[in-house]
């Protein structure tokens, strides 16, 4: 519900702060004393439109800022909304809204974080019904009137089964729409095979051209590492006097020491042992790279041919092999999709006539409902509007049939004539802003149970009538308020008489400039208010603390 509302510098609202409560708050003053200037502030906080003029005279800005407390039939779907703006939310389920808005810049803050005008609108949406005489609230177009009958009916699963079956069609229709866009045409297809077919030619290996170009390296100069390779075979055992040779005189000569101390001697004599196996180890060593580029003409040959094609691969479809390697893969796939493209075609359509044919039975099954649905929801309407003064009023349903869809296949138009030998005309073409209030007004205490908005807010509802039709219109916005938060802007004492909360607005002088205040009714006070209301005088006076009385003891 609306929790709290503050106003700053708004027309001639220089300071109010408003507590509303559950149920039916009526708000009442003299006629250009501000009540429309509270009903702006609660448009303009939901996201409304709004221009400098709207600023207090003398004032930089206007600032307005609002509680609402969110239901637990709704705090799911609200969640959602905070969550995908990064807003974590209040404790309690409560929403707090501020707007500032300045002769440049408006600017939205919800739970003390800048959004959007389209994110408060969005969440007033969920929370917040507004019948004024220039925006007659959601009611008016088809697509709620169908939401809110499928309600009625008791239809919200089978239509959320329209809506999952027609996202599921979407998303294969675009994934079908990816593949044919993906799907390599004949030329292409060509193309592709004939680079399949020279990479596959070549047959590369990963890892193979650094092998072979290390390999090349070395073959290149074969003939340098030939040599230093035989000079040093030779300088450590080959040749006279190489370092074997050396070694090999040495042990001999230490054995000739052997004699003399033997414990000595035979530690160098081990040391030159494992330097005699070392220079073995070490010209093998140099031997074995010598023979390792031992290459004739044809195998060095071959082997810069080798090179040469992954080279060429490279060049074309690196730059490195394992690029190579991807792009032969990729070629691979693509033609398979062009040799498939027919019978995976095939597959999507015969998958989205699979769905098709369920969206039109969960269609048809909806559009059972709602006719089994209509026919009480308009009875109950009937009675209510009889009750309301247009007791010869006319409301009618027409389904106009559509593509199956997201809503089912048909459109709903609430049909309404206010009197006899008038054509029934669409809601959002009447003139009338009092008849189309009050037939918003039984729409909705037809709705109650099956509509999840928790605030309703009316103006103009009691604009052109009087008598016992007031008073039913009064006893309704209290009944309805038994269900959903009402504020309603209200020009006649039986209908304020009906309020669970009474709220005043006064203008008045103060320092030189008219002001509007706002305060809450009670006891004497109210009752002064619905004399006022009554035309004022000592019958006026009695007849308030009736209806006072009245509502007291009901």
């Amino acid at each position: 519900m609306f929790q709290y509302l503050k106003i700053a510098d708004l027309a001639l609202i220089e300071r109010a702060e408003v507590e509303f409560g559950p149920g039916f708050n009526v708000i009442t003053g003299e006629s250009g004393a501000g009540k429309s200037v509270l009903l702006s502030a609660l448009t303009l906080l939901l996201g409304g439109r709004a221009d400098k003029g709207v600023i207090r005279t003398g004032a930089r800005r206007c600032e307005l800022a609002g509680i609402l407390t969110v239901p637990p039939a709704l705090r799911s779907a609200v969640e959602q909304i905070l969550a995908a703006a990064g807003i974590a939310p209040e404790p309690g389920s409560e929403v707090q809204l501020r707007r500032t808005i300045t002769e440049s810049s408006t600017r939205f803050f919800l739970n003390d974080t800048p959004v959007t005008a389209q994110l408060i609108r969005k969440l007033a949406a969920l929370l917040v019904d507004v019948q004024t005489v220039h925006e007659q609230g959601a009611l008016i177009h088809r697509s709620e009137q169908l939401r809110l009958l499928d309600r009625y009916a008791g239809a919200e699963a089978l239509r959320e089964a329209c809506a999952e079956l027609c996202r599921r069609r979407r998303e294969l229709a675009e994934a079908c729409e990816a593949f044919a866009a993906g799907r390599p045409s004949a030329v292409e297809a060509e193309h592709l095979e004939l680079v399949v077919q020279e990479i596959e030619r070549v047959n590369p290996v990963p890892g193979e051209d650094e092998e072979l170009t290390a390999r090349h390296r070395l073959a290149a100069h074969a003939r340098e590492v030939l040599e230093v390779s035989a000079r040093a075979v030779a300088w450590l055992n080959d040749s006279e006097e190489s370092i074997r040779d050396r070694l090999a005189a040495v042990y001999r000569e230490l054995q000739k020491l052997s004699g003399l101390d033997e414990a000595g001697t035979g530690e160098l004599l081990t040391a030159c042992d494992l330097l005699l196996e070392g220079v073995d180890e070490l010209a093998t060593g140099v031997s074995a790279l010598g023979e390792k580029v031992e290459l004739d003409e044809a195998a060095f040959a071959e082997l810069e041919s080798r090179l040469s094609a992954l080279h060429t691969l490279k060049r074309r479809y690196g730059p490195s092999l394992e690029q190579v390697l991807a792009t032969a893969d990729e070629a691979r796939r693509h033609l398979e999709d062009y040799r498939t493209a027919d019978a995976r075609l095939t597959e999507f359509a015969a998958r989205d006539a699979e769905l098709l044919a369920e969206l039109k039975a969960k269609a048809a099954e909806l559009s059972q409902r709602r006719r089994q649905g209509v026919g009480t929801f308009l009875a109950e309407a009937r009675r209510v509007l009889t009750q309301l003064g247009f007791g010869r009023a006319e409301l009618s349903a027409e389904f106009t049939p559509v593509e199956p869809g997201p809503a089912g296949q048909e459109q709903l138009e609430l049909l309404f004539s206010a009197n006899p030998g008038e054509t029934p005309r669409p809601l959002r073409r009447i003139a009338s802003s009092g008849e189309l209030s009050r037939l918003m007004l039984a729409l909705k205490t037809v709705l109650a149970d099956a509509d999840a908005v928790p605030v309703v807010i009316f103006d103009e509802i009691d604009r052109n009538i009087g008598g016992e039709t007031a008073n039913e219109v009064g006893r309704m916005l209290r009944e309805l308020g038994g269900r959903h938060q009402v504020l309603c802007i209200s020009h006649l004492a039986q209908v304020a008489a009906r309020g669970h909360e009474h709220f005043r607005v006064v203008k008045q002088l103060e320092s030189g400039r008219m002001v509007s205040r706002i305060g809450a009714l009670t006891g004497a006070e109210r009752v002064g208010e619905l004399a006022r209301m009554l035309g004022g005088g000592a019958a006026a006076l009695e007849h308030a603390r009736v209806l006072a009385q009245e509502e007291a003891e009901s």
